[in-house]
């Protein structure tokens, strides 16, 4: 064989490239995708699928007449439009205040920055009965910010306000956490040619700046608004659990399970889930959606 020929069939480095049917596997450091998928497909279904089929089962097992009468009482109906409500009202706030938040600790430099990204992931380590109970001692008619808020009449502890700001507080570290690297990634040139195009602060935020964020926004915004429909400690100290006006759907389950009424209890946490997996089914297609329209500006 010439030496043209042995230098045409060499590999990468000189090594002589193999033919197909010589390649070896490609070696792998998890098991094959058989082995990898029946394990992820066995740790998903005995962590979550068996205990929400173990609801639903649970809740129809007394018939259709059973599971409607508890599921629609009007005590109950009032907790799902107060705490449905108020976490979609939660996250709304945390959307717009956690983006402020991120983009105040990526472009800026200022004293105590470590500190404050620091005291951001506090709702994560903080037990949420001691968030609820301190929030009700902050609030409270006695209390620090209680006391200031009372003379113009505005009482936070033991009303729905109260509720708002407990989901507030639990919610908002999703929402920077999930922002914060895409802010880190984003190129600033991209900023700096629509100014010196002539764009507006507001136009470059708009055409350029939110585009990229949309989807972290959306998922961010799911995180929150999931954490705060199943929130029950941070809560339950500072709702007042007024039934008709501060009572959350998870007391409701809780209240249930004390009374041994179990039917009832699942009845209200299928509910729950079924709410829940469809406004979250909503957000992740709004998401899915956002990015590929952002994919299709980007290659136009």
């Amino acid at each position: 064989m010439s030496s043209h020929a042995i230098a045409s069939s060499a590999g990468p480095a000189g090594l002589p490239s193999l033919e197909p049917g010589q390649r070896r596997a490609k070696r792998r450091v998890l098991p094959g995708f058989g082995l990898t998928l029946g394990f992820t497909l066995f740790y998903l279904g005995l962590i979550i699928l068996i205990p929400l089929s173990a609801v639903f089962i649970k809740s129809a097992g007394h018939g259709a007449d059973a599971f409607w009468a508890a599921a629609s009482a009007p005590r109950v109906v009032a907790s799902y439009k107060l705490s449905f409500g108020l976490s979609l009202l939660a996250a709304a706030i945390n959307l717009v205040f956690g983006l402020i938040l991120a983009w105040s600790l990526v472009r800026y430099e200022f004293p105590g920055k470590k500190l404050v990204d620091a005291l951001i992931d506090l709702p994560f380590a903080l037990p949420t009965a001691v968030a609820g109970i301190a929030l009700t001692a902050l609030y409270a008619g006695n209390g620090w910010l209680g006391s200031l808020l009372a003379p113009y009449g505005i009482k936070v502890a033991f009303t729905p306000l109260g509720i708002l700001v407990a989901l507030i507080f639990i919610g908002l570290p999703f929402i920077v956490r999930t922002v914060q690297p895409v802010l880190e990634d984003m190129e600033t040139e991209l900023e700096e040619a629509a100014a010196s195009l002539g764009a507006h602060r507001w136009q470059t935020f708009r055409l350029v700046v939110l585009p990229t964020l949309t989807p972290a926004l959306l998922t961010g915004f799911a995180l929150a608004f999931a954490r705060a429909v199943g929130e029950y400690g941070s809560v339950i100290f500072i709702a007042g659990n007024l039934p008709m006006v501060s009572e959350i759907t998870p007391l409701m389950i809780i209240s249930k399970l004390e009374q041994y009424d179990y039917v009832g209890a699942t009845a209200i946490a299928a509910v729950m889930l079924m709410f829940s997996f469809v406004l979250l089914l909503a957000i992740n297609g709004l998401q899915a959606w956002s990015s590929r329209r952002n994919g299709q500006e980007g290659r136009k």
